[in-house]
C-alpha cells in the first residue's frame, strides 16, 4: 500500500520560536493521557500498524518508546534549529522500514499519506486534549495552532499537498482518514490490550513493586477511559469497542479531577523541562518592547 513520493525539504520552514502559541502554551505532563488515543489513530493506519508489527518494539519496552516519542516531539516542537536535524534523523530511521502489509501488498513508512497522518493525528490529539483536559482553546487560538503545527509538519519534509491548508480543511481530513483508511488490525488491538497494562512494568524504577501492583489496574482502567472515550466514535465501533453513557459520565468526572488538579500547579510541576523553557521564552518575548 502506498507508493513514496519526495518530500519536501526541510528547509522551506522556520522552526517554531518563542513568539508561536505552541511555546506559549508550553509541554504539559498532563498531555501524556492523550498519548495513547494518538497511538491508536496511527497504528489502525494500515501502513503504520504493519511497520509498527515488524519494526517497533513497543510491546516489549512501553515506557522507553513512549520517552523517546517525547523526546522527538520536543525537538520538533522547541528545538529550534535542532527540529531540522530531528527532521532529518527521523526521514533517515523511516526510509529502512518497508515490508508487506496485513493485506500482502508492499507498504512503505515514508508512504506520504501515512507519514503525514502521524502529525496529523497528534495535532487532533492535541486539540481532544484541551477540550477534555484543558486549558481551554477559543476557536482563533485553535486555528492558530493548527497554522503553527502545519509549518512544523514542513520543517519535517511533509508535502504541502498532504498538510490541509487550513483548520477546517484538516478537520475534514481527520474525518475522512477515520472513515476511509483507519482499520482494525492485530496492531492496534495488541497496543489496545496493552493499556491494562497487564504485565507491564513500573514507569519508574523507584517505584516501589507493591505500591505499582496496587496502583496498575486504576491506572490500567483509566488509560482504556481516556483513550477509549476521547477516540472518535466511528473508529470505536469499527475497532469492537464499547462505550456508553455510564463510561463518558465517569470519564466526565475525571476530566474535571485533571483540571482541578494540574491548572494550579507550577509551570515547573506541569510541565515538561522542554515546556517551561518555551514558556520562560515565550513570556519574555512577549515583554520585551519591538525595536
Amino acid at each position: 500500500m502506498g507508493h513514496t513520493t519526495a518530500l519536501t525539504s526541510s528547509t522551506v520552514a522556520e522552526p517554531l520560536g518563542p513568539e508561536s502559541l505552541v511555546w506559549r502554551l508550553g509541554f504539559p505532563r498532563a498531555g501524556l493521557l492523550l498519548a495513547g488515543r494518538a497511538l491508536v489513530l496511527q497504528t489502525a493506519h494500515p501502513v503504520i500498524g504493519a511497520g509498527v508489527r515488524d519494526f517497533s518494539n513497543f510491546a516489549e519496552d512501553p515506557w522507553g518508546r513512549l520517552e523517546r516519542t517525547l523526546k522527538s516531539l520536543e525537538l520538533q516542537l522547541f528545538g529550534g534549529d535542532a527540529a531540522r536535524a530531528e527532521a532529518a534523523r527521523l526521514r533517515q530511521l523511516h526510509r529502512t522500514i518497508n515490508g508487506t502489509g496485513f493485506d500482502g501488498t508492499p507498504y512503505r513508512a515514508l508512504d506520504p499519506a501515512a507519514y503525514a497522518w502521524v502529525h496529523l493525528s497528534n495535532f487532533d490529539s492535541t486539540l481532544a486534549f484541551h477540550r477534555w483536559f484543558g486549558p481551554s482553546l477559543s476557536a482563533g487560538e485553535q486555528a492558530q495552532l493548527y497554522d503553527e503545527w502545519r509549518r512544523v509538519g514542513r520543517v519535517l519534509g511533509i508535502r504541502d499537498a498532504d498538510l490541509p491548508p487550513d483548520l477546517g480543511s484538516c478537520r475534514a481530513w481527520v474525518g475522512q482518514t477515520v472513515d476511509d483508511t483507519l482499520v482494525d488490525n492485530e496492531t492496534v488491538q495488541s497496543l489496545l490490550e496493552s493499556f491494562h497494562l497487564s504485565g507491564v512494568e513500573a514507569p519508574w524504577s523507584r517505584l516501589p513493586a507493591p505500591v505499582w501492583h496496587a496502583l496498575r489496574p486504576f491506572g490500567g482502567a483509566f488509560l482504556h477511559d481516556v483513550t477509549v472515550g476521547t477516540l472518535p466514535s466511528r473508529l470505536r465501533a469499527r475497532l469492537g469497542l464499547r462505550w456508553c453513557r455510564l463510561d463518558r459520565a465517569r470519564l466526565q468526572a475525571a476530566a474535571l479531577m485533571v483540571r482541578a488538579v494540574t491548572a494550579p500547579l507550577p509551570d515547573w510541576v506541569a510541565h515538561y523541562p522542554a515546556g517551561v523553557r518555551a514558556r520562560d521564552a515565550s513570556r519574555h518575548h512577549a515583554s520585551t518592547p519591538a525595536a
